[in-house]
């Protein structure tokens, strides 16, 4: 990609866009122990909710918001759902704000997402999962990020390039060089916005043997790394899978062997830090191979307990630039990536903080502070050029680096340091749902207008 074609588009088109989130959180009682009460009736059928539903587990609501054109919409109307989901809980109920899970009962009272008619199959498949993987990593929870171009951008890109491929061709290109890019790199946004470094005694003990900390609460922690969720502890696939990025075909090809391998069930169980998404998900591998790519997911973003809607808009708005670099930067011919890829993302994961840890660049080694600060400010210069006046933002991420105090993790590893693990969290999970009711007790009647679309489609019930 040719940054001074960029330049020759407006700011509004280099930004225009489509965004959506989607955040999974655990309902706990307020002593910490998993909510096992079923998914709340006043959100109506999880199946028909456009809104509010449930991921893996009857105890894990999943909110999934609409597309909106801009990233300050996005997060308002998400902000939004949370508090209506969060203030909307049973007395003594609450959303967990952390991506590793609250105090678990024995494995098979974990109760599995309970769906009826057509909903039957989803309910298989997640008992398959169970079986699989275990009840208790299906309980890790975390924040995805929905987005894609738009159609208006990418074709004056398209004509800018003077591309000689079809404008499918060229679009699948580009979502395939971010997901490139984006596995390359991904271990950058681990370390500036992970926060899961904690575990009860109840979760995996593969998580618990990579912590060098015990609380006096029954629980262990990590002073080394800022996301275990994202760690080799975290949900992964059994076995390593590296399907080829450099085509849609090859792509798929390499699903569908995974498959006959026995590998995978289906084309959804391939957990990667980024997923390419088609026009028909109940058709996913052909629908990407006849539509091509219609947006991409990332899905890395911890549970942030910080915030009452469990992430905050400045780390959205830099994760959305960051995508932007992703399609600017030029990529290197080393041809071991994906496996130096998933080593970075695992050691920063673990030992981010460890002055001692190396990451792999193309098979040499380099500190992370220097590799992210290189990053940066080539961001920064990509900002100029596009004239995006977001230079705060890149300020925000470049103290945290240079100052790992700064970062989530390290901010939570002194709350956990004092109160523990369960403990800390019990109280950011109540002070965020009280939160909660009080954004929504300060609704205006005219800003209530605009929102109580959004309130009748969470609370659906048709």
């Amino acid at each position: 990609m040719n940054l001074l074609n960029l330049s020759k588009l407006s700011l509004d088109e280099m930004l225009s866009g489509s965004f959506g989130i989607e955040w999974e959180s655990l309902r706990a009682r307020g002593d910490g122990e998993l909510a096992l009460t079923p998914h709340p009736e006043l959100f109506g059928d999880k199946l028909k909710n456009p809104l509010v539903t449930t991921d893996f587990s009857e105890s894990q609501i999943e909110i999934i918001t609409p597309t909106f054109n801009t990233i300050d919409e996005t997060f308002d109307t998400f902000s939004l759902i949370a508090d209506l989901v969060n203030a909307s809980l049973p007395y003594d109920e609450y959303l967990w704000f952390q991506s590793i899970p609250c105090i678990l009962p024995y494995g098979d009272q974990i109760p599995i997402a309970q769906y009826s008619g057509e909903g039957k199959s989803s309910q298989r498949y997640r008992e398959d999962l169970a079986k699989k993987y275990g009840l208790k990593k299906q309980m890790i929870s975390g924040i995805h990020f929905n987005f894609s171009f738009s159609d208006e951008f990418l074709k004056k890109i398209y004509e800018l390039e003077e591309s000689p491929l079809t404008f499918k061709e060229f679009k699948n290109n580009v979502y395939l060089k971010i997901a490139r890019n984006y596995l390359r790199y991904c271990w950058l946004i681990i370390y500036l916005t992970g926060c899961s470094i904690g575990s009860h005694n109840t979760f995996s003990k593969d998580c618990i043997r990579l912590m060098d900390a015990e609380d006096d609460y029954g629980s262990f922690y990590s002073t080394k790394g800022p996301s275990f969720r994202n760690s080799s502890c975290g949900y992964k696939n059994l076995k390593e899978l590296l399907p080829s990025y450099e085509s849609v075909d090859a792509f798929v090809n390499d699903i569908n062997s995974f498959i006959e391998n026995g590998d995978l069930s289906e084309a959804k169980e391939l957990y990667t830090q980024i997923r390419l998404k088609p026009k028909n998900p109940q058709d996913l591998l052909n629908s990407l191979k006849n539509d091509g790519i219609e947006y991409i997911e990332v899905r890395t973003l911890d549970v942030n307990p910080f915030y009452q809607c469990g992430l905050i808009r400045q780390d959205m708005k830099f994760l959305h630039l960051f995508l932007i670099y992703m399609f600017i930067k030029d990529e290197t011919d080393y041809a071991d990536w994906q496996r130096e890829a998933k080593i970075n993302e695992e050691n920063t994961a673990e030992k981010a903080y460890v002055d001692s840890m190396r990451l792999l660049r193309d098979g040499k080694e380099v500190t992370l502070k220097s590799w992210a600060s290189e990053i940066i400010n080539e961001m920064y210069g990509m900002c100029e050029v596009m004239g995006v006046d977001e230079f705060n933002i890149l300020n925000l991420m470049l103290n945290r680096i240079s100052n790992p105090d700064l970062t989530y993790g390290k901010r939570l590893l002194l709350l956990i340091k004092e109160k523990g693990f369960i403990n800390t969290h019990i109280e950011l999970s109540k002070n965020n749902k009280r939160t909660s009711v009080s954004n929504l007790k300060k609704i205006d009647p005219d800003e209530y207008k605009r929102i109580k679309k959004y309130a009748d489609m969470a609370f659906y019930k048709k």
